[in-house]
């Protein structure tokens, strides 16, 4: 049997062998010898492991949320398709979509490739796509690399249905990560709730993302968060990234010293890939941010394997630069949720920051800790535990049971 590991870290192990469950080898039991050790006894265990991981200790927090934070599991234990969606799921999106040749492109029907002809024409794996399926090889950010080299050489003759295409296939991730904030689907507010608990009073909870949507603004406006996202307080919000580096304060009635009070509930939101809220101004000058149903050409890092390259872009450039910049901060604790390392532009800058700040403690939680397949990333990370550093590894989701580890009482489930 295979042991499936539910919390790692330099001295602790939790982990399911068959249907016993051990803590470093040791089968955990009941304390009555006729009674059954149960799943919810060994999910006190993981609780009170990410408890003594994750405590008041820390003088800065760093969240990164990925796309995983924004998956929710069906009645039938799939991703329910009316909220976050994986990379694949959105990958048989595009392919249904541009399966007949036509698409509604600003509110006119248009001629498009199919997703087949786009990888022969791409020259992108053969035989990933079929005329009936997407196969286990395709990769979407891969195939949107080979399109957006491939779209210099296009010729003339084929740029508008080409340009279609492509304009179909952005159309398609904008709305797969366009969905509303519902309490009783997402567990944001929890979170944001349960972490802001443990930051110092002089300090902000800074939370980092990946994703296009506004899980974090929606969840914090319900919750009665300020969030400074990097942009100034005007009528007409426009991107500064200097914003971050203030705090909220105020006098203390009735001493007559300089002393001040933090104004509490207040988080840094860094949305390292962009966001459905921004668009360029008329002028191409600045970022604005707007409501997402105003906006018409989202300021997004398409997924692509060239997020690297555009990640050097304002205003990813100012937003990549305070990411690094916190987590080279001394007694600094970074939280990962749903996110899978596979991003190698993000990922490797924090494997790095572990080996140069010996104060960087990681708590990375996944759907899976041990899969079958980690990606290179994911690896170097389980190593670098095995190998003490200060890294811990958590099977746990953002809409499933990680709030309840991380110290409150889901009362969704």
């Amino acid at each position: 049997m295979s042991k499936k590991y539910y919390f790692k870290s330099s001295n602790l192990s939790l982990y399911k062998d068959g249907d016993k469950y051990f803590k470093n080898d040791d089968e955990l039991k009941a304390e009555v010898e006729s009674e059954e050790y149960t799943e919810i006894k060994f999910d006190k265990e993981i609780k009170i492991a990410v408890s003594s991981w994750v405590n008041n200790r820390f003088d800065n927090i760093i969240c990164l949320i990925g796309a995983g934070a924004s998956v929710v599991q069906g009645e039938d234990g799939k991703p329910d398709k009316n909220y976050g969606q994986t990379v694949q799921m959105i990958a048989e999106n595009v392919f249904h979509e541009l399966k007949n040749e036509k698409y509604v492109l600003n509110g006119e029907e248009c001629n498009v490739l199919t997703l087949k002809t786009l990888v022969e024409k791409v020259q992108y794996i053969k035989n990933s796509v079929t005329d009936n399926e997407i196969t286990d090889i395709f990769n979407l950010e891969d195939f949107l690399s080979y399109l957006l080299a491939f779209e210099k050489f296009v010729l003339d003759d084929e740029k508008v249905i080409f340009f279609n295409s492509k304009e179909a296939i952005f159309q398609e991730i904008k709305r797969a990560t366009s969905y509303e904030y519902t309490s009783d689907k997402f567990y944001h507010a929890k979170f944001l709730n349960i972490l802001s608990k443990l930051v110092k009073k002089e300090q902000k909870l800074n939370i980092v993302t990946t994703n296009y949507d506004t899980l974090i603004e929606d969840s914090a406006n319900e919750e009665g968060f300020t969030v400074l996202d990097g942009f100034k307080f005007a009528q007409k919000p426009i991107f500064d990234a200097s914003m971050f580096d203030w705090h909220l304060i105020k006098d203390v009635p009735n001493v007559k010293t300089q002393e001040v009070e933090y104004m509490s509930k207040v988080i840094n939101l860094l949305k390292i890939h962009g966001s459905l809220t921004w668009e360029l101004s008329p002028t191409g000058k600045n970022i604005l941010r707007k409501s997402k149903d105003n906006v018409t050409n989202p300021v997004m890092v398409f997924p692509s394997s060239d997020k690297y390259a555009q990640s050097y872009q304002e205003p990813y450039f100012e937003l990549f630069t305070k990411f690094q910049e916190l987590l080279k901060r001394s007694n600094t604790l970074l939280i990962t949720s749903g996110f899978s390392f596979a991003d190698n532009h993000i990922s490797r800058m924090i494997l790095q920051a572990i080996k140069s700040n010996v104060s960087l403690h990681i708590l990375a939680s996944d759907n899976q800790i041990n899969p079958d397949k980690p990606n290179k990333n994911w690896s170097d990370l389980i190593k670098m535990q095995e190998n003490d550093y200060q890294v811990a590894l958590l099977q746990a989701t953002m809409n499933g049971k990680l709030t309840d580890f991380l110290g409150a009482d889901n009362e969704h489930r």
